[in-house]
């Protein structure tokens, strides 16, 4: 018995139709057949909108400027993975064999992909009329307290800068990073990037959807690495 719906309803409180989009939600392209890179596609655009309103109305004296980072720090595939992570998105992915057996219901691009899929799905079951007004108050619950804590000043800086701040600060050279994995198919890649510092023998990696994610994923790790040291 397929467990997916029952899941969906108590941790975000609703309840598909059509039980066949979240199926399709779930489904990596791994997997074969009907997949969830379509209703990506779609979720994506839907988080946009969202989140855009959201922080427009939460901080009505920000610059455009601001407002841009702040959407970005809220729809980035690290946050979303988080998410998608923390809501047990994992124990429901429907993976190829392949992919199953290289960890893929723990990596961050497929956590991400999936949770916007989920919101694709969720526009679409709902129907044409109320599937914004559904998807909105799906994705309000997914994001819960980041909502109400929205980043400040400093929080803003993507993790590359800060790391890099924090080095040069202590008289440290810049961090280095190398591509280690690329895979997947040429319109929907994952990269895997590690992070190094030469003055010790930390490294860290990052997954994502571009290079940028990637380096981005492992930046982040390194900054938890060197506070846990600290």
């Amino acid at each position: 018995m397929d467990k997916s719906p029952a899941w969906l309803k108590k941790t975000l409180d609703y309840t598909f139709s059509d039980e066949r989009l979240l199926t399709r939600a779930l489904t990596h392209r791994s997997a074969g057949g009907d997949n969830n890179e379509r209703l990506e596609f779609l979720g994506d655009s839907v988080l946009q909108l969202v989140v855009s309103e959201l922080v427009y109305a939460e901080r009505p004296g920000a610059s455009e400027g601001r407002l841009s980072r702040l959407r970005s720090s809220l729809v980035k595939d690290a946050t979303l993975s988080q998410i998608a992570s923390e809501l047990g998105i994992g124990d429901h992915l429907i993976l190829g064999s392949g992919e199953r057996k290289s960890g893929g219901e723990r990596r961050a691009s497929i956590l991400a992909d999936t949770l916007e899929a989920i919101f694709g799905a969720v526009y679409l079951d709902a129907g044409l009329d109320a599937g914004l007004e559904a998807a909105r108050q799906l994705i309000h619950a997914a994001y819960g307290e980041r909502i109400r804590d929205l980043p400040e000043g400093e929080d803003l800086r993507d993790p590359k800068s800060r790391l890099q701040e924090y080095l040069q600060g202590r008289g440290q050279a810049v961090p280095e990073y190398a591509m280690e994995k690329v895979s997947g198919k040429a319109h929907q890649q994952s990269f895997e990037v590690s992070c190094g510092i030469a003055e010790s023998e930390l490294k860290t990696r990052g997954t994502g959807s571009t290079r940028r994610d990637a380096e981005q994923n492992a930046a982040l790790a390194m900054l938890e690495q060197i506070e846990v040291q600290a």
